[in-house]
């Protein structure tokens, strides 16, 4: 017979491993690899088409562009402002890590050089490299289950840390999502320095085009108070024969 001792032994070795290691009982219920895949390719698709809103908020003023985005794969991204009537007409077109703006204003195409790759897009909390970024969590990072001091129920939250080969801004990404369905809720960047650079809270699950993804995406940074930019969709489509001039330097020139 097992002593009474043994079985006390067992007890609190049970309870040590519920209170010192949750991120390891989490492992054994949930495959985080399919977590990170199921994120990676929830706004990804073979081709895609979106009616969008993006308000920038600063302390001293406010605008809100209205824009249609289309995507093929993961390394070819159009962008075009739609109202407005200031700037109608901008674009951008995005093709492996090159990118390119057209000014309406000037007529002119502007090649965007590594060295702007940092710069605000279009005077948003979204930098250039958001939108050139061609770098996937899957492949490009290594992620694994971590308990926060404070976790918050039916929540799973993952680290992800990227290849140290790669020319990626952030030292690693903090990711909360649901536990029912992993659908994001909140990520947070950080610098080298373990810094908290900026916050991206994920709102409003809806349904579009048979895919339920946030409507909203709300960008923050934290080293600017009073700043914010939220993307919302409108309207969105995915996996369709895009038209290929979509993606051409002639097309950025374009009427709408």
């Amino acid at each position: 017979m097992i002593s009474v001792w043994k079985m006390r032994f067992c007890v609190l070795g049970i309870f040590s491993l519920t209170i010192l290691f949750p991120a390891l009982l989490i492992s054994q219920q949930h495959d985080v690899q399919k977590i990170i895949q199921y994120i990676d390719e929830l706004y990804r698709s073979k081709s895609s088409f979106a009616e969008m809103e993006m308000q920038i908020v600063t302390p001293h003023w406010e605008r809100t562009l209205e824009m249609n985005i289309w995507t093929e794969g993961k390394d070819k991204t159009f962008i075009r402002i739609t109202a407005p009537n200031k700037e109608r007409g901008t674009a951008t077109l995005r093709l492996d890590n090159e990118m390119w703006n057209f000014l309406p204003k000037t007529n002119k195409v502007i090649k965007i050089p590594p060295s702007m790759m940092m710069s605000s897009w279009m005077g948003s909390d979204f930098k250039n490299d958001d939108v050139v970024n061609e770098f996937s969590l899957l492949d490009d990072y290594s992620y694994q289950f971590v308990q926060p001091e404070n976790p918050e129920p039916g929540f799973l939250y993952v680290e992800c840390i990227p290849r140290e080969d790669l020319p990626i801004v952030w030292s690693k990404i903090l990711m909360k999502v649901r536990e029912a369905d992993y659908i994001p809720v909140k990520e947070e960047y950080f610098d080298e320095k373990n810094n908290l650079m900026r916050v991206m809270n994920y709102k409003e699950i809806s349904d579009f085009d048979g895919r339920k993804i946030p409507k909203i995406m709300e960008l923050i940074p934290q080293d600017e108070p009073g700043k914010k930019t939220v993307l919302k969709y409108i309207e969105a489509k995915f996996d369709f024969q895009v038209d290929k001039n979509i993606f051409t330097l002639r097309n950025l020139r374009s009427s709408i």
